[in-house]
């Protein structure tokens, strides 16, 4: 125990210095916007909505010891943001802290901003507009920029390897002038600290659609394996209308959904996206726990053989809670009590092996 803690304190003291141990040292597969690695992990909500709560080191440990070695960390920005340009040391240690246990673990940490200063998917809407052409959207490009500004020169000199960032979250309905735009000028403000930093853009229309637009900023994409969403989605309750449909079978009949429709919907597109030359990683996935277990287990293993078939990695959204194996309180499950929680270890084990 004391050996690992002061392996911590020495990670954490590089941190704060600037100091990065070398991605290849450690035997790191080689990264960049043209390349990512086949990551496979979790998404760790903790901190994906204000006030946040801390991420949890028996977390990282139980994800090494399953030899995932990805997380995805979606955050608000007013959990640390006093105002533009003041931040709050309290959370962003947070962040910290689950930074330094991914790097000591060999788990990468993917630093995503799912409410940025001007756009969330979720409500309640920013005060500006992110994708604007008016004055506020100009102000929300500058507190955007400068809050990645702030997050590149925290993680300094860490290699991609173990960090990346992913700039912002699911943009909906927004075209590939405005996304560029905001995405320009986060870009440029990262790389003006930290030239060599993995970048990934989620694609349009809520992750789903790539966006060659963006390829000249030499970053790579994030797409989303929610489809199709009367399974992934069913009977829950932030989803208008999801109560009233029918039971999910897979393959579903509606829309003719299969293996093969989820390949022409999902994966193609994408291809022929990575054809240009950008990377792909999947950044979220997931069903809600009203889906059958038998469906959903069907499901996810046609999921995980076309992203195998693709080669691409992805992050589940969540390890605890509706979608994930821990803590999903499905009805239909019998669980295993594992340190403390309750796993689903037919869904882990299939996760495992994808």
């Amino acid at each position: 125990m004391k050996a690992a803690q002061t392996r911590r304190e020495m990670i954490a003291t590089a941190m704060a210095a600037g100091i990065a141990l070398s991605g290849e040292a450690r035997g790191h597969e080689a990264v960049s916007w043209r390349h990512v690695p086949r990551w496979r992990g979790f998404n760790l909500t903790e901190m994906f909505w204000e006030p946040g709560s801390p991420y949890l080191e028996s977390d990282f440990d139980m994800l090494a010891g399953w030899k995932f070695n990805f997380v995805r960390l979606p955050l608000d920005y007013r959990i640390w943001t006093i105002e533009p340009g003041r931040y709050r040391e309290d959370g962003l240690k947070v962040i910290d802290r689950a930074v330094a246990w991914g790097r000591e673990r060999g788990i990468h940490v993917d630093v995503c901003l799912h409410r940025a200063p001007g756009y969330c998917v979720s409500p309640p809407k920013e005060k500006f507009d992110l994708w604007a052409d008016s004055p506020g959207g100009e102000e929300a490009r500058r507190q955007f920029a400068a809050t990645w500004r702030m997050l590149a020169e925290r993680y300094r000199g860490i290699p991609s390897s173990e960090v990346s960032f992913n700039l912002v979250n699911e943009p909906g309905f927004v075209s590939s002038v405005a996304y560029l735009r905001a995405a320009k000028a986060a870009v440029e403000a990262i790389r003006s600290v930290s030239p060599d930093r993995l970048i990934l853009a989620d694609g349009v229309f809520w992750g789903t659609r790539p966006v060659p637009d963006l390829i000249p900023l030499k970053i790579a994409q994030s797409t989303r394996g929610y489809t199709p969403m009367e399974l992934t989605h069913y009977q829950a309750s932030w989803v208008p209308g999801s109560d009233k449909l029918p039971v999910p079978t897979w393959p579903l009949t509606k829309g003719g959904y299969d293996k093969d429709k989820l390949r022409q919907v999902m994966i193609e597109p994408w291809k022929a996206f990575e054809a240009k030359g950008a990377g792909v990683h999947v950044g979220e996935w997931g069903c809600h726990n009203r889906t059958p277990h038998a469906v959903v287990l069907a499901w996810m293993r046609d999921q995980l053989s076309l992203w195998r078939e693709a080669g691409w990695g992805w992050a589940m959204w969540n390890l605890r809670g509706s979608f994930g194996p821990l803590d999903s309180e499905r009805a239909d499950v019998k669980y295993e009590s594992f340190n403390g929680h309750k796993l689903d270890r037919e869904m882990l084990e299939l996760l495992r092996q994808g």
